[in-house]
C-alpha cells in the first residue's frame, strides 16, 4: 500500500474493542478509536499514543440516530478516509423471550444491529467510491442457528440480525470490499465475565485478520479462529 490505511473501531474504550484498536495500530494502521463518551476515547487514545501508536479519539454513540453520519462528515472534512470498519460496540441484555422486558430487545437491536447498520451506511459508500474496504461485524455464536442460538433471547436475536446484515451487504458489494462476521469466542471482559475461556489478547486474532484481508480473502462469511462457522 502506498498510503497508510485507516481503521475505525466502535466501542473501543475497553475490552475487545480496545485490544483491536491497539493491535491494528501496531500493524501500522491509523486507528480512529471511538467510544460512546468522548472522554473515554481520549483517555485510552492518550495511552496508546504514548506507545507511539497513531490513534485518533472520537465520540460515537452508535445508538444515536445521526451520530455515525456526523462523524463520517467530520472525518471527511479532516481528510480522514476510513478503509476498515470494525463494528464492535455491543450490549448483552439478559433473560428469555417471555420474561425479558421489551426494552431489552429494543436496546439489543438498537446497539448490536441498528448501530452497525448506521456505521455501515455512514462509512461504506466512501469505501465503494475508493474501491477498497474491509467491514468486520463482531457477532457471536449466540447468533448462529447452526450452534443452537444459545444465550439470552434479546442478545441472540440481535446477533442473528447482524449476521443477516453481513450476508445482505456482501451480496451488494463489488470489487475489493470485504464484509464478514466474526465470533471472537467467550472472552474475559466486563460482558463475558471472569469465568470466560479467553483472555482479551487471545480473542482478537480473527478480527485483525478480517480487517486486513488481502484481495483474495473471503467475503460474506462467519468466522471463528479464522475458520468458517455455520450461520
Amino acid at each position: 500500500m502506498s498510503a497508510k490505511r485507516t481503521a475505525l473501531v466502535t466501542g473501543a474504550n475497553r475490552g475487545i474493542g480496545l485490544e483491536t484498536a491497539k493491535r491494528l495500530a501496531q500493524t501500522g494502521l491509523r486507528v480512529v478509536l471511538t467510544s460512546r463518551l468522548g472522554v473515554d476515547a481520549e483517555k485510552e487514545a492518550k495511552k496508546l499514543a504514548a506507545e507511539g501508536l497513531d490513534v485518533l479519539p472520537e465520540e460515537l454513540d452508535v445508538a444515536s440516530e445521526d451520530g455515525a453520519e456526523a462523524l463520517a462528515k467530520k472525518l471527511a472534512k479532516a481528510s480522514v478516509h476510513v478503509d476498515a470498519l470494525v463494528n464492535n460496540a455491543g450490549v448483552y441484555p439478559q433473560r428469555g423471550v417471555l420474561d425479558a422486558p421489551l426494552e431489552s430487545f429494543r436496546d439489543a437491536l438498537e446497539v448490536n444491529f441498528w448501530g452497525a447498520l448506521r456505521t455501515i451506511r455512514a462509512f461504506v459508500p466512501a469505501m465503494v467510491r475508493a474501491g477498497y474496504g474491509r467491514i468486520v461485524n463482531v457477532s457471536s455464536g449466540s447468533g448462529s442457528f447452526g450452534e443452537g442460538l444459545e444465550g439470552p433471547a434479546p442478545y441472540c436475536a440481535s446477533k442473528v440480525a447482524l449476521n443477516a446484515l453481513t450476508v445482505k451487504l456482501a451480496q451488494e458489494l463489488r470489487g475489493d470490499i470485504k464484509v464478514n462476521s466474526v465470533c471472537p469466542g467467550w472472552v474475559r471482559t466486563r460482558m463475558g465475565g471472569t469465568g470466560a475461556d479467553l483472555a482479551v489478547e487471545e480473542s482478537v486474532d480473527t478480527i485483525l485478520w478480517l480487517a486486513t484481508l488481502p484481495a483474495s480473502g473471503p467475503s460474506g462469511g462467519f468466522f471463528r479462529d479464522r475458520e468458517p462457522i455455520p450461520w
